[in-house]
This record gives C-alpha cells, sequence and structure tokens, in this order.
C-alpha cells in the first residue's frame, strides 16, 4: 500500500494478522482515519510509515493486561500522573505512532503535552511503559519495539512475557536485562515506588 488514499479502504482476513502495510507517511487526520476503517484492529504505525495492524487480543492475554492495569492505576491514583490502556495511542518524536499495554505519564508531561485534537493522538512519550507479549507477538518485534520506546524518551520499560515467566527491562543507557521466575517486579526511576504482582500476571483468573 504506497500512498495512502482514505477513498480506498484495505480489507485484509483476520486470519492474516498481525499484518504489516507499507504506506508511506500520513498525517494526523490520514491516520485517524486508518485507524476508524479497522475499529476491530490495533493500529500503529513505524517511524518509517509501515502500518501494523493487530488482531484484538486473546481473553487470558486481555484479562493479564487488566491485572497490569488495575495494579498501576492503584499506585498513580496515590502519587499523581495519567495510566492510559492499549487504547491510548502516542505520536513519538521520532514520527512513529505507538500504543502500549500500559503507560504513565507523570503530571509535568501532561501540563506540557500537545494533542492532535480532543480524544487523539498524545504528542509526547510516557515516563513508563508495559508491554505484554501475546501469543501473535513476535519476541524480536516486540524487542526492537522497547528499544524504540527508550530512544524516544521513555525512562523505564518493561516487556513482560508470560510464556518465559520473564521480564526485560529497558532503560536509557545500558543493555536490556531480564529477570525470570520473580513474583514480582519493583519499578526504578520515574516509578520507583511502584511494584508489580506478577502472580496476578502470569494466572489472573486465580
Amino acid at each position: 500500500m504506497r500512498g495512502y488514499n482514505v477513498a480506498m479502504p484495505v480489507v485484509i482476513d483476520e486470519k492474516y494478522l498481525p499484518a504489516r502495510l507499507t504506506s508511506g507517511p500520513m498525517t494526523d487526520q490520514e491516520f485517524e482515519d486508518f485507524c476508524a476503517e479497522h475499529p476491530d484492529c490495533m493500529v500503529e504505525m513505524t517511524a518509517e510509515g509501515d502500518v501494523i495492524l493487530m488482531p484484538p487480543a486473546y481473553w487470558f492475554t486481555a484479562a493479564r493486561s487488566g491485572a497490569i492495569l488495575v495494579q498501576l492505576g492503584t499506585w498513580a491514583y496515590s502519587v499523581g500522573g495519567v495510566v492510559v490502556d492499549a487504547s491510548g495511542g502516542f505520536r513519538l518524536p521520532s514520527g512513529a505512532r505507538r500504543s502500549p499495554d500500559a503507560a504513565w505519564i507523570s503530571r509535568d508531561r501532561i501540563d506540557g503535552m500537545a494533542v492532535t485534537g480532543p480524544g487523539r493522538t498524545w504528542l509526547l512519550c510516557p515516563n513508563f511503559v508495559v508491554e505484554l507479549k501475546s501469543e501473535s507477538d513476535s519476541l524480536a518485534t516486540t524487542r526492537r519495539k522497547m528499544r524504540e520506546w527508550v530512544a524516544n524518551g521513555v525512562q523505564l520499560a518493561w516487556l513482560v512475557d508470560p510464556d518465559r515467566r520473564a521480564v526485560e527491562v529497558y532503560q536509557p543507557g545500558s543493555e536490556p536485562r531480564t529477570l525470570v521466575d520473580i513474583a514480582n517486579i519493583a519499578g526504578e526511576g520515574p516509578v520507583g515506588e511502584f511494584v508489580l504482582d506478577l502472580a496476578r500476571v502470569w494466572n489472573p483468573v486465580v
């Protein structure tokens, strides 16, 4: 798909998702129009202009994501800032448009933020993000996304991989480190007082 035309929507069978489409750069309005044409998909865009369409999460993955969001939201309620889920999109300094499974944005970043319009894409990078690897995610692709978050200003990023019961920790200026078979993980830097109970993530239906 080269040179996106909002009058010619792309139709993709769900069995072929996730899908990566080469479109070239889009304006904010074109990207929002494209997302509106695919309301049943999660849509992201790389800095190079490739559109990524992802299927809805399986229910078990959604429950795991919910376990993360509840804990992060409870913590944020006491310290301030805003927590968003995968429905909240960010346009990063690189031009990529990404939607993390969970993110926290500090009050100072919110006060200085810009948005493309009411309820639309945030033109900033969160302080902290969590990406939850699902059954359809490629580990290599998700790792590239984690590095992209950090390169664009995220201070701490966690890649939570239930298949390996592992958490990969990404921070600026250091190589990722992997923690395996841990019961919980403590935040650092901007989320230094946050602790994620991983038992609720590995098995959210206990």
